[in-house]
């Protein structure tokens, strides 16, 4: 076969390249974990019965700003984990900013505060159960990620389930902060946190087996 004939065969009947999947996917895998958890949260724990009085309190959109600016970062981070060959340039750091700040805020609070009121602060009355709620809220954001990033192609597939847990986790804790009374910064800088890597862990562990292309 001559080239010119080759080259004609393989660029016959060529498709051109959908530039929107990669916002259509996760718009929708997003769209589904967050009605999920809302949904999930509703009927399993429900909605705190002040939550008008929240609306109009700064530090409750204070404490939903938290798992926004981490889930707006980690999806930033999970689109360019899939496509391969994509740097991640300063993704990472944009991850990082939104829980450094919190545990300095964190830390001035507890500073502030007398000795015997710190280990409250950091307790509050719910710190058994918290993590352990957003991780099972996280469950349709989990399967709603991982949908949306296995449609399109991604290599580094450990690191890849890892940030597409943590994003259903922070979906996961947008919806709980409707349910969970505690106010405390101290205390949502150590459990729902703690709640966010749950499912990243578990993304981690699953990414290898369920990213697999």
């Amino acid at each position: 076969m001559k080239t010119d004939d080759m080259i004609s065969l393989l660029a016959a009947n060529v498709v051109p390249v959908d530039r929107g999947v990669v916002a259509r996917r996760y718009r929708w895998g997003i769209l589904l974990g967050a009605l999920g958890a809302v949904l999930l949260m509703a009927e399993k724990f429900g909605i705190r019965p002040d939550i008008r009085l929240m609306l109009v309190t700064p530090l409750f959109w204070t404490k939903i700003a938290f798992p926004i600016a981490v889930a707006a970062a980690a999806l930033l981070l999970a689109v360019r984990l899939s496509r391969p060959g994509m740097p991640i340039g300063r993704a990472w750091q944009w991850l990082a900013i939104p829980p450094v700040l919190l545990w300095i805020a964190a830390a001035a609070t507890l500073a502030a505060a007398a000795a015997p009121e710190r280990l409250p602060m950091l307790l509050g009355a719910t710190w058994r159960t918290c993590p352990f709620n957003i991780a099972l809220l996280s469950v349709p954001g989990f399967i709603g990620t991982f949908w949306a990033m296995k449609g399109l192609a991604p290599t580094r597939l450990r690191v890849a389930g890892a940030v597409s847990g943590l994003l259903a986790g922070a979906i996961a804790t947008i919806a709980y902060c409707l349910h969970c009374p505690e106010m405390g910064v101290a205390f949502w800088a150590i459990w729902y946190v703690a709640g966010m890597l749950l499912p990243a862990l578990v993304g981690a562990l699953l990414g290898p087996r369920l990213l697999r292309w």
